[in-house]
């Protein structure tokens, strides 16, 4: 069974935490969420085959001055928060060798089971809170994408499509995305 499982901990982790727990060679992602360790199982086929397609997709369409990443990548928010969505799009200048030490332009999350709950809750508010522009949630399942765009300090919808239906969007690009698209191998 999928499932995330927090480390338990007596004070809240850092970076440096993180670093010693992902010492070993094991497929599990490990993210640092406020302080909190999460770790969650490699991805399935489904959720590859969507990220895989997602990528393709926007790399077409990526504007000079923009970089276009996929996980494990760090991102740094904050001392106690280092998160790897599976997908991002970050300025060029904004990244190290290491990891991105700032909020990305867009952030997309493919669903599994072991992620939803997470991807459409904590990290959907801890990415609002840092103040990520673009914040995407793909369901390879549905198909569906959700997308929302960071207005006046709050996620605002901008798109909610599935299956056929064509989301068009402009940030942090212009780009067609019909989640049927996506799980087409």
């Amino acid at each position: 069974m999928d499932r995330v499982t927090p480390i338990p901990h007596s004070g809240p982790l850092t970076r440096g935490d993180l670093e010693q727990l992902r010492g070993g060679h094991d497929s599990a992602r490990y993210e640092l969420l406020d302080g909190s360790v999460l770790v969650t199982p490699s991805p399935g086929r489904w959720h590859q085959t969507a990220l895989l397609n997602l990528v393709l997709l926007l790399n077409d369409g990526l504007p000079d001055g923009l970089v276009l990443l996929f996980a494990p990548f760090d991102v740094v928010l904050a001392e106690d928060t280092v998160l790897q969505p599976d997908l991002l799009v970050a300025r060029r200048t904004d990244l190290t060798d290491r990891d991105l030490p700032a909020a990305p332009v867009l952030a997309v999350e493919v669903l599994s089971p072991s992620t939803r709950r997470i991807d459409l809750g904590l990290k959907f508010e801890r990415y609002l809170r840092a103040g990520c522009p673009s914040y995407w949630v793909v369901d390879p399942v549905e198909p569906s994408l959700s997308a929302w765009r960071l207005r006046g300090g709050h996620y605002r919808l901008v798109a909610e499509v599935t299956g056929e239906e064509v989301a068009r969007l402009s940030d942090p690009f212009p780009v067609e995305i019909r989640p049927a698209d996506l799980v087409r191998d």
